[in-house]
C-alpha cells in the first residue's frame, strides 16, 4: 500500500468532509467531478442504488472539447446536463470532491446550471 504525503492526506480529509453531508438519490443523484493529470471526467451517481447513471469526459474522439482546461470544464458540464435531462433528472447535488468551489470547478457547475439543471 502506498504511503500518501501530507498534501494527498489533507486532499482525502477534504473529499470525506464532503462526501459526509451529500449523498445522491435516483431523484436528485450527485454530480461527482474528477479531474486527472489531463482530463475531466464527471458523473451523475445515484448512491442509493449503487449506480452511475451518465458519465462525461474531455478524453476519446467525441469529446468537444481536450484537456482539463476551464473549456473543457464548461463542455464537459454542459453535455451531461444535456445528458441528465435527456434522463429526466432536473435536480442534482453537486460533489467537489477534495478542490475548491472557483476555477474549473465553478465553470462545470455553472455550465451545468446554464442549460437548466438546479444543483
Amino acid at each position: 500500500m502506498k504511503k500518501l504525503t501530507i498534501k494527498e492526506r489533507r486532499a482525502e480529509g477534504r473529499k470525506a468532509r464532503v462526501r459526509s453531508k451529500i449523498s445522491g438519490t435516483a431523484a436528485r443523484p450527485r454530480v461527482s467531478v474528477f479531474f486527472s493529470n489531463k482530463h475531466v471526467v464527471v458523473q451523475l451517481i445515484d448512491d442509493v442504488a449503487g449506480r452511475t447513471l451518465a458519465a462525461v469526459t474531455s478524453m476519446g474522439a467525441e469529446a468537444g472539447a481536450k484537456g482539463k482546461n476551464r473549456e473543457a470544464a464548461r463542455w464537459v458540464g454542459a453535455t451531461l446536463a444535456e445528458k441528465a435531462l435527456a434522463l429526466g433528472v432536473n435536480e442534482a447535488v453537486f460533489d467537489r470532491g477534495s478542490r475548491r468551489y472557483h476555477g474549473k470547478v465553478k465553470d462545470l457547475a455553472e455550465a451545468i446550471r446554464e442549460k437548466g439543471m438546479k444543483l
